[in-house]
């Protein structure tokens, strides 16, 4: 970089210490926990969800409550005020982050499926979710260039959620520095949702299944699973999926208290279901579900003169919500 007489050094200064933090390794995550606070720097007040340390800086996991929009950045750029989590809830109620957190919980009762499922009323298009679970299987990558061929003339980068599983990353680096490398190249903008690090499942009724067996540790399958995110360079959001969309009451607000939003599906393909405008659409990308494949491939063809005119379009997680909610 050719330095400019006519700039002062702070600004290089500045600038070499922004490229630092964007290339911030997160190996040695300590401390990290749920920590709520309100956190304000110049014309921004966002809400702070977690706090750790990492080569000796402590950093803080932030969430713009009228964007949904999360980040990760040094606890020393921002004043902080601790709250409890009903303090969030009362002081943000107006936003579209509290929002979301009660439409969610206005479903908990559902065994399967609590959470926000339907994102955008009456939009001509669709939120495409793809959920990573546990799988010797490579990943579909098929979905992902189908997504990227259809809509680079008409949305570039194309907006979706991918759920990801802990024990998916650990088995799947090199698929995962793909996806990594669509979102670079500004080919795809993902949402990354905590899928939980486990994604346990047995052959017991589902009142005893996946997140609700006995014994499970939602420290280890929220937390560590964030932790694995940071250090693999992905942004957790603050959008949380049950495995097989299993949860209860009890569960669906201990997901909450982590500040998380549950999020279903009105649409999980290989079951059949058929999407409407605005439906958030399900479909397993790691090589477990090949008929859910075939139907968002087959979807997509049906669609192509919709896409090209602009009359079905891919709508991002984030901001369906906001528009829903502002």
């Amino acid at each position: 970089m050719k330095l400019s007489k006519s700039l002062p050094l702070t600004f290089f200064y500045i600038y070499f210490f922004s490229l630092k933090i964007f290339a911030q390794n997160f190996d040695d995550i300590k401390r990290y926990k749920v920590n709520f606070a309100t956190a304000a720097r110049a014309n921004e007040k966002l809400i702070a969800l977690r706090s750790f340390s990492a080569n000796n800086q402590k950093y803080l996991l932030l969430v713009n409550p009228e964007t949904l929009d999360t980040k990760v950045d040094l606890t020393s750029n921002y004043t902080t005020s601790s709250l409890q989590f009903q303090n969030v809830l009362a002081i943000f109620k107006n936003t579209a982050y509290v929002k979301s957190i009660e439409a969610a919980a206005a479903k908990d009762l559902q065994l399967q499926n609590a959470g926000i499922d339907h994102a955008i009323p009456n939009e001509k298009g669709i939120t495409l979710t793809i959920d990573l679970c546990p799988s010797h299987k490579a990943l579909d990558r098929i979905i992902f260039q189908s997504v990227f061929d259809e809509f680079k003339k008409t949305e570039q980068p194309a907006p979706l959620a991918v759920s990801v599983s802990g024990k998916w990353m650990l088995k799947h680096q090199d698929d995962l520095n793909w996806l990594k490398s669509l979102v670079a190249k500004k080919e795809l903008d993902i949402t990354w949702v905590n899928h939980t690090y486990n994604h346990e499942v047995n052959k017991l009724p589902l009142s005893e299944n996946f997140l609700l067996a006995p014994g499970t540790n939602l420290d280890i399958e929220v937390l560590e699973n964030e932790k694995l995110m940071l250090k693999n360079g992905l942004t957790p959001s603050v959008f949380f999926r049950f495995p097989g969309l299993v949860s209860d009451k009890a569960i669906v607000e201990k997901i909450e208290s982590y500040g998380l939003i549950p999020v279903g599906s009105d649409a999980w393909l290989a079951k059949g279901q058929q999407p409407n405008a605005g439906s958030i659409v399900l479909i397993h990308g790691n090589g477990n579900e090949e008929i859910g494949v075939k139907d968002f491939i087959q979807l997509l063809k049906t669609k192509q003169a919709d896409v090209k005119s602009k009359q079905w379009l891919l709508f991002d997680l984030r901001q369906g919500l906001e528009k829903e909610f502002e």
